[in-house]
């Protein structure tokens, strides 16, 4: 059994917005996964997006609809973005062995 403060949050939500989390010692399961399927998936499409900025933001004619268009899917990135690190930077707070404190 996976103790409370091991578990990893998901890159999706629930049907209610809120976080979702998987509690397993199976790293090699099928949710496991398919979130890091979806992690990198969400990643690749963070990387895509960025490479529009510069194009978009030097385009003189970019009309007012292009640029929130742009901006809110670099929202939508970087919330998926932070969450992958917040769950990453979990596991790894959890999996690192600590030091004694001296």
């Amino acid at each position: 059994m996976t103790a409370p403060n091991e578990v990893r949050l998901l890159p999706w939500s629930g049907l209610d917005g809120k976080s979702c989390y998987l509690s397993t010692d199976d790293g090699g399961g099928y949710v496991s996964r398919l979130a890091n399927n979806i992690e990198a998936v969400q990643l690749s499409s963070a990387t895509e997006l960025l490479k529009q900025v510069p194009e978009t933001l030097g385009d003189q004619d970019a009309t007012l609809d292009e640029m929130r268009h742009l901006v809110k899917h670099l929202t939508g990135a970087l919330r998926d973005v932070l969450r992958v690190a917040t769950s990453r930077g979990h596991l790894m707070a959890v999996s690192e062995p600590r030091e004694p404190a001296s």
